[in-house]
This record gives C-alpha cells, sequence and structure tokens, in this order.
C-alpha cells in the first residue's frame, strides 16, 4: 500500500473552530502522525500566534489549511466521510469507533480522498451536518465523563489511522467510488422524483430520506452506479411528464 497516498488523502475537517489552541492543536496531533491536510469549514477564529505556538511545529499544516464557507464545500471531492461524534441512536448511519474504521478508511484513501468530520467545541455536529457524512466515528470513553477535546479526538483518530499502515495488505476499492457532491446531488434528485412520483408526503416524511441515506452509505455507491441511478431517475421524470401531457 502506498502510505504517503493513503495519508495524503485523509482530509481533517473541522467546523466552526472557536479557540485558536485548538487550531494549533490539532494541527500538531495531525503532523505527528504523519497528517498534514487540514480544512477549516467558517472558522470562528483566526489563525493567530496562540495556533501557531501550540502547533509546536506544525505551523505549516495550519498555514496550507483550505477555508471553506460549507462544509459542502469541504466534502466536494472526498468519496467518504466519517464524523467523530456520540454515538446518535436517532441517526441511520453505520457507526464505528476509530480502530474498527481505520484499515477501511486507508484503504480507500490509496487512491481516493477521504474525510474525518469534527464539530465545534460547543455544539459539536449539527444534525443536518452529520446527515452529510456517511459514517460515524465513535470514541470510546467513560460514559459518565465523556467530553474530548479537539485536540485529543484528532489525535485518537490519527493514531488509528498511522497504526494501522503497518498491518495486513488492505483491500482497496475495485471501482472507483462517487465524490461526495454527485452522491448529495442524487440524494436531492431522488427526493425529488419520489414526491412527484406521490411516494414522498413532503409534509409528513417521516424517516423515508433518512432511511434511503442509510441505503446508500451501507452500499458505497461507485461513479457509475451513480450515473445508473440519475439515468433511471430521468427516465421516471420523463415517464411523468409524458403521462401529465396526454
Amino acid at each position: 500500500m502506498n502510505t504517503s497516498n493513503s495519508l495524503a488523502n485523509i482530509r481533517v475537517v473541522l467546523v466552526e473552530t472557536s479557540h485558536p489552541g485548538n487550531l494549533g492543536a490539532v494541527a500538531r496531533a495531525m503532523k505527528v502522525m504523519g497528517l498534514t491536510n487540514l480544512a477549516l469549514v467558517n472558522p470562528k477564529c483566526e489563525i493567530d500566534d496562540e495556533a501557531r505556538a501550540r502547533a509546536s511545529g506544525a505551523a505549516d499544516v495550519l498555514e496550507n489549511a483550505a477555508i471553506h464557507t460549507s462544509l459542502d464545500a469541504a466534502l466536494a471531492d472526498v468519496v467518504l466521510a466519517a464524523a467523530c461524534t456520540a454515538r446518535r441512536r436517532d441517526l441511520p448511519h453505520p457507526a464505528y469507533t476509530p480502530r474498527q474504521a481505520a484499515p477501511k478508511l486507508l484503504g480507500i484513501a490509496a487512491t481516493q480522498p477521504v474525510a474525518l468530520v469534527f464539530g465545534s467545541e460547543t455544539f459539536g455536529l449539527s444534525n443536518e451536518q452529520l446527515m452529510k457524512c456517511r459514517w460515524l466515528l465513535n470514541i470510546p470513553s467513560n460514559p459518565d465523563y465523556s467530553s474530548l477535546n479537539l485536540g485529543s479526538a484528532v489525535q485518537v483518530l490519527a493514531y488509528e489511522l498511522r497504526s494501522s499502515l503497518d498491518d495486513a495488505v488492505l483491500a482497496l476499492p475495485e471501482f472507483e467510488l462517487a465524490p461526495h457532491e454527485s452522491e448529495q446531488a442524487l440524494l436531492v434528485e431522488l427526493e425529488k422524483t419520489l414526491i412527484e412520483l406521490g411516494f414522498l408526503n413532503p409534509d409528513n416524511p417521516k424517516r423515508l430520506m433518512p432511511r434511503l441515506r442509510r441505503f446508500f452509505a451501507k452500499a458505497g455507491l461507485e461513479k457509475d452506479e451513480v450515473a445508473i441511478w440519475r439515468g433511471v431517475l430521468s427516465a421516471v421524470q420523463a415517464s411523468l411528464k409524458l403521462r401529465r401531457s396526454g
């Protein structure tokens, strides 16, 4: 496995980070394990002297960080986004510990980009943001005190990834997986089509779309499969249009 490719293709995404010290701590946690790809979504603080001091030799990770105005933009080209959060039973995502997820993440990252998503220090990730990710990553902790500092959480994930590099040969994806933006566009089009069919009531949607999101998340859609599904939806929409005009 190409170690440099796997690590370079792992993107750490921080959403609305509010403390510069945490930016520095994350950069240090990343670099010591060989990760350098950092993305910031609507940061609430600057990369200042405190951030650089906490980075302690990893200021280059901070200076090269990509800054985005939305989570979708930060995830646009990734094929799998995994959200680090406390396990939520009301969400449909597959959930893993970092140790369980690391080999698969590295296997995919050998050829295509993946993302690890972390929420703000105060609020974490919203349900809407979590729904943009395919997996949940839950760090095992004391159930009576599960609060984990942002830098520490990133360090745990980075350590598990690094530790898995020397494990057994990983199974790589046989086909090219679909990037985040095309998968999200498919889900939007699917919802629209189901409403037009009368199968989905937008005023009382229940949990249909979250269940469908879980279905596609477990499947891990390939690029060609997304194209097939878009073709199916186009055919359905054309049939509906013809029926209405007739």
